[in-house]
């Protein structure tokens, strides 16, 4: 109890603009709950690396049996060697945890994002080797280079080399019944980047105009850096590469499309795409070859999704253990977000930071001695763990859209909602209330007043700026009505069950500080897979959501400005016209939104420095024009409160919690292990 005393003197006595400081002052510091950032060691240097290999007991036992290969022939000639970050560990255990069903997809890949190219180190600022070992980019920023690792295994045992990179670029990328639209960042100025095989080993990018960001692009969570799991489950068959062996049968240039047709029909699928699309699918299809640390086992459509270790994994410890260490993980389904923090309160989870409700902390502090778990804050820097985002695109009302691309409507929304109200009641006053734009501590940030642009209660001026466009009239119980039928002006705010649990509860105060200036307005949860179908067909009005990753502005700009049309809040019809180059989707009128397409596009082909002045304008932009309505941010709300079983070992302190980290492997779970 005393320790929830200290927590709440802190949260009422400091700025929660001074938090990430907080963490070296007596408060926090003493409570343990924010450390340092840290992780375990990439040892690049072949000299340093083992020479004898050494397994777990099940691979050793499968060896055995004649069921698999020596560890030596698993494991590539150039593996990636890591320094665990406090001890070398021992083989064994499940990690149990949580989640929502078939649309919570998100949980496991990033379980699994040991698949991805290259990564992040701590901190999110800087790139580190993964299954590639390095990159190289010309000084003229028009060729990227990638390099594997020799010897690199598939999870069935087949080799890992350039030409599953080839059979990705050639026969699904290029392929249009499997991608509609190329990927934005594959492209400079409208003109499309190829891929080349420079040997089995090498892998290079060329671009007829600079493309500086692409080595960034390929570590981040975008649509050629997602790895095989995070995208190809986005059904966008993107993320650079794919396994050959397996996934040519399925297609009709190795085989033939009536044959495929009509296995594809036996199976219950329409065609070859469906079918196609199922097997590359590793939430779906336990036989995918994977990259992975575990492949999985039991599919997400139960109520058990369940991993199992890689005995191809490229990665070993110092001493040359293979890694992972932990054998298994296993999701188990809860029916909500409230059940997930029930279990994890009640320790059933080993390390649970999804869905984890930043608001139940006291309660998660009274009860870890007893539920044998500890508690991690990682406060973020980007600018909102909660925004309300307006899209542009919305054409089923005519009237809304009209209100929806109206700058000062816009504003006076976001002077009409109290965040400080906001921050106490669900974010402990551990936030920043605000506009979206990052922390100060980001170079991107714009800084000054920005953090304040049209983000301060004023219900005076909010009722005047609606007076003035034209909305005086109200009815009855004080409401504005429409100007084109008399009728109540309402708003929709969707919300969707995701990784802040009282998204909801955040938004139902926003309807009931909304009416203070005459705005109805409703909360309407979906469920995730209908929440994002809704995105994609623009059928919403306004969404709240985080901003997350945004802080490294050309890693995720769609956070900001739409530019995917997979997962865009701010216009779908939009993304599709900037991410196909005007050849399909909607062309904003907005001159505002269409200088920052502009400037977004301007930036690729510019070095750091100027990207980031680039960065400062949009961000500036977004502020003014209120593209965003930032609400509070800066925060461990956004999975930034970690319950992690006081067991599991090597575990840091404190690791990056932004999109681009895929948090949580961000802190390198392939080096847990259970004590």
């Amino acid at each position: 109890m005393k320790l929830i005393r200290t927590l709440a003197a802190v949260a009422l006595l400091c700025s929660a603009a001074a938090l990430p400081a907080m963490a070296q002052q007596q408060g926090l510091a003493d409570s343990g709950l924010v450390g340092k950032f840290e992780n375990p060691t990439i040892i690049t240097d072949p000299t340093q690396w083992p020479k004898t290999f050494h397994e777990a007991p099940e691979l050793a036992a499968l060896v055995k049996a004649g069921k698999l290969p020596s560890v030596e022939q698993r494991i590539p000639q150039e593996p990636m060697v890591l320094k665990p970050l406090r001890s070398i560990g021992k083989y064994g255990g499940t990690w149990r945890r949580g989640f929502l069903g078939p649309g919570d997809s998100e949980n496991g890949n990033r379980l699994r994002s040991g698949d991805k190219l290259l990564f992040w180190d701590e901190t999110g600022t800087k790139i580190r080797p993964q299954v590639a070992k390095g990159y190289e980019i010309t000084p003229d920023g028009k060729k990227t280079t990638l390099f594997l690792r020799k010897g690199l295994k598939w999870s069935d045992g087949a080799p890992f080399n350039a030409d599953d990179f080839m059979f990705w670029y050639t026969d699904m990328y290029q392929n249009k019944d499997l991608v509609a639209s190329p990927s934005p960042e594959f492209s400079v100025n409208g003109k499309p980047g190829r891929m080349i095989k420079v040997d089995d080993y090498t892998v290079a990018f060329e671009f007829d105009d600079p493309q500086f960001l692409f080595p960034l692009q390929i570590a981040g969570d975008t649509t050629v850096g997602g790895g095989q799991s995070r995208l190809q489950s986005d059904n966008r068959e993107l993320g650079l590469y794919a396994p050959a062996h397996y996934l040519k049968q399925f297609l009709p240039k190795y085989s033939s499309a009536d044959e495929l047709n009509q296995k594809a029909k036996a199976a219950g699928y329409d065609n070859w795409v469906q079918l196609f699309k199922l097997k590359s699918d590793w939430r779906l299809n336990t036989e995918l070859p994977t990259l992975a640390a575990w492949k999985m086992t039991q599919a997400i459509n139960t109520p058990v999704w369940a991993m199992e270790r890689n005995p191809y994994f490229w990665a070993v410890d110092t001493e040359g253990n293979q890694l992972p260490y932990i054998n298994k993980v296993q999701l188990t389904l809860a029916e909500n977000p409230e059940v997930i923090n029930l279990r994890a309160i009640a320790g059933e989870y080993d390390y649970m930071e999804r869905f984890i409700d930043l608001a139940k902390l006291p309660v998660f502090i009274e009860n870890a001695e007893r539920g044998h778990y500890k508690i991690h804050l990682d406060p973020t820097l980007n600018g909102s763990d909660s925004a309300l985002n307006f899209n542009f695109a919305f054409k089923d009302d005519p009237q809304i859209q009209k209100w929806i691309n109206n700058v000062e409507f816009r504003r006076a929304l976001a002077l009409g909602l109290d965040r400080e109200q906001i921050n106490q009641a669900f974010f402990l006053d551990l936030g920043t209330p605000g506009s979206v734009v990052p922390g100060d501590l980001i170079p991107e940030s714009p800084g000054g007043d920005w953090r304040t642009r049209w983000a301060t209660l004023d219900v005076k001026k909010a009722n005047e700026m609606l007076d003035k466009i034209g909305l005086t009239k109200k009815d009855a119980e004080g409401y504005r009505v429409r100007t084109d039928n008399g009728q109540r002006l309402r708003l929709q705010i969707d919300t969707v069950q995701s990784l802040i649990p009282t998204w909801p509860q955040q938004a139902e105060m926003v309807v009931q500080q909304w009416k203070a200036i005459g705005i109805a307005a409703d909360m309407k949860l979906f469920e995730r897979s209908l929440f994002y179908t809704r995105l994609r067909n623009d059928q919403n009005m306004m969404t709240i959501f985080s901003n997350g990753g945004s802080e490294n502005l050309f890693l995720l700009p769609n956070a900001e400005i739409a530019v995917d049309p997979q997962s865009s809040h701010n216009g779908t019809a939009f993304a599709l016209w900037y991410s196909s180059d005007g050849k399909s989707g909607t062309k904003p009128a907005d001159p505002d939104l269409l200088k920052g397409y502009d400037l977004l596009r301007s930036a690729v082909g510019l070095p750091e420095a100027e990207r980031t002045k680039i960065a400062q304008e949009i961000w500036k932009l977004d502020a003014d024009q209120v593209w965003q309505i930032g609400l509070v941010g800066l925060s461990p709300s956004y999975m930034g409160t970690r319950v992690v079983n006081e067991r599991l070992e090597n575990v840091p302190d404190r690791t990056c919690t932004s999109q681009h980290c895929r948090t949580p492997w961000s802190g390198h779970p392939e080096q847990w292990y259970y004590r």
